[in-house]
């Protein structure tokens, strides 16, 4: 059963509901498979005028939405507020990106005569909506990984019908918003079927809906367990389909010498920030701070744990995150080459986290694979340096991540050409101003990383690529003028 609850306080509010039933999932799955051919071969300006309307519904709606997450996440009104902004943006940025014909992009290689290698047919790109997708909705973004965040946005951009898997942390907000895009869907004179919800807190639903054989791909958003064990079962279908799984990232941030010059404790502070912006259930939070082990990086550690400390982070989205991060710093504590810096003991009366900060040195780090792992939440490890050669074998014990930061690479030399080809090598995403928290909705941008950040990692989850991966390349040879002149738009 789902209910509603009060993240603050853990208290439930109103009544129980019933996860959706095996048949259920099937009726969903068969209404977006019904509706695929239509939907495939509509026009990028009926996708477009779908996907704004779908925004201006939610800002219809923003007071009671965001009140509702606000309950259910603890996140908020400013925080979620802007997360519904960003919501509408991103829906609204995939209706211009269509407008300017990306989805049904054509490549248009004439007929050369003569026999090959140097003859050839005409042969024409072009790129396919792959069928219905199940989406998962994460739990640290109501809105912009949620129903109608950015896997649905490219989804639908691409001409995908989804169904979508509401999560169990924000129940009520996600039936809310999927009845707002159905009726939405209703009157855009749409089949039903382009826009499915299903939910459920068991394993059971998600596995019944990735095993269902209308589904053509899966994005995921959330923890590795669950992403792993969801892929294994979309590899292991009678016809295995792509999974996108988002799965979380330590994403470590490098403090080089020139940074500490002249702003070290500003960016100390800024650093602290971003642990525990949102409690620290970013994808992106940085987990692993890489400090030089000299007076600089003492002065830098010791102005982080300062900045750190009277932090007070807002309670965490749920009673089951709470306690993973809990037991995720508890077995940090009693590691015994940490040396605690910041919430040494632990405080399990307090509605909210503590920040969590200790300190580590580079051997110790790299021989331990249990300190490579996330701590969701607001917690992190100094691991501290004494080379360029250290950092790239942490980064390269550390494996695949969503993020690299690396401060004070801005001159070129050797060694800051080496340290951003093994940030490149492990990170989707390399910064070398700023924090990692924070993913803007751009062409250039790409949130996907190295195994075990993200499942596919030629892949975006966030930006206008993101609808690539809904769309399969097929070739048209010698095709006839009728097929030409759809000009990528499916028949």
């Amino acid at each position: 059963m789902l209910q509603s609850v009060e993240a603050r306080t853990g208290v439930a509010v109103g009544g129980r509901w019933a996860e959706s039933t095996a048949f259920e999932i099937d009726a969903a799955v068969q209404a977006a498979a019904d509706a695929s051919d239509v939907f495939a071969a509509s026009t990028a300006s009926a996708r477009a005028a779908l996907l704004r309307a779908l925004a201006d519904a939610l800002e219809a709606d923003r007071e009671a939405l965001v009140a509702i997450a606000d309950r259910e996440s603890a996140l908020g009104l400013p925080r979620l507020n802007g997360e519904l902004d960003r919501t509408s943006f991103q829906l609204r940025g995939f209706a211009e990106v269509l407008e300017r014909g990306t989805a049904h992009a054509v490549i248009d290689d004439p007929a050369v005569d003569g026999a090959p290698p140097m003859g050839r047919p005409r042969l024409t790109r072009v790129r396919v909506p792959v069928g219905p997708v199940a989406m998962f909705s994460a739990s640290n973004f109501p809105f912009a990984f949620s129903v109608l965040g950015g896997d649905t946005a490219s989804a639908l951009a691409a001409g995908c019908p989804v169904v979508v898997k509401g999560h169990p942390a924000h129940p009520e907000l996600s039936r809310r918003t999927a009845s707002i895009a159905q009726e939405v869907v209703r009157a855009q004179d749409l089949p039903a079927g382009v826009f499915q919800f299903v939910q459920g807190g068991s394993i059971e639903v998600g596995v019944t809906l990735v095993q269902s054989p209308a589904i053509a791909a899966v994005a995921f958003t959330g923890s590795f367990k669950g992403g792993t064990a969801l892929a294994k079962v979309a590899a292991e279908r009678p016809r295995p389909i792509p999974f996108y799984g988002e799965l979380g990232s330590v994403n470590p941030l490098v403090v080089l010498p020139a940074a500490l010059e002249g702003n070290g404790a500003e960016l100390a502070v800024a650093l602290a920030g971003s642990i525990c912006l949102g409690a620290g259930q970013f994808c992106t939070s940085p987990g692993v701070i890489l400090v030089p082990n000299d007076a600089a990086g003492d002065s830098f550690v010791k102005a982080l744990a300062d900045a750190l400390r009277p932090m007070q982070p807002h309670a965490m989205l749920s009673a089951a995150i709470r306690a993973t991060f809990e037991r995720g710093v508890a077995q940090w504590r009693s590691a015994p080459q940490l040396k605690p810096l910041v919430g040494d003991t632990a405080d399990a009366t307090s509605p909210a986290p503590q920040p969590f900060l200790a300190e580590v040195s580079a051997a110790d780090f790299i021989a331990s694979h249990a300190l490579h792992e996330e701590a969701f939440g607001c917690a992190a490890l100094v691991v501290r340096v004494a080379s360029t050669k250290e950092i790239i074998e942490v980064l390269k014990a550390i494996g695949g991540s969503l993020t690299v930061t690396l401060w004070g690479a801005e001159a070129e030399t050797d060694e800051t050409r080496r340290l951003v080809r093994a940030a490149t090598q492990v990170a989707g995403r390399v910064l070398f101003k700023g924090v990692p928290t924070g993913v803007a909705v751009t062409a250039a941008q790409h949130h996907g990383g190295p195994f075990p950040a993200s499942t596919q990692p030629f892949t975006t989850s966030v930006g206008y690529a993101a609808l690539d991966r809904f769309l399969r390349p097929v070739a048209l040879q010698d095709a006839p003028s009728w097929l030409i002149e759809r000009k990528g738009v499916p028949c």
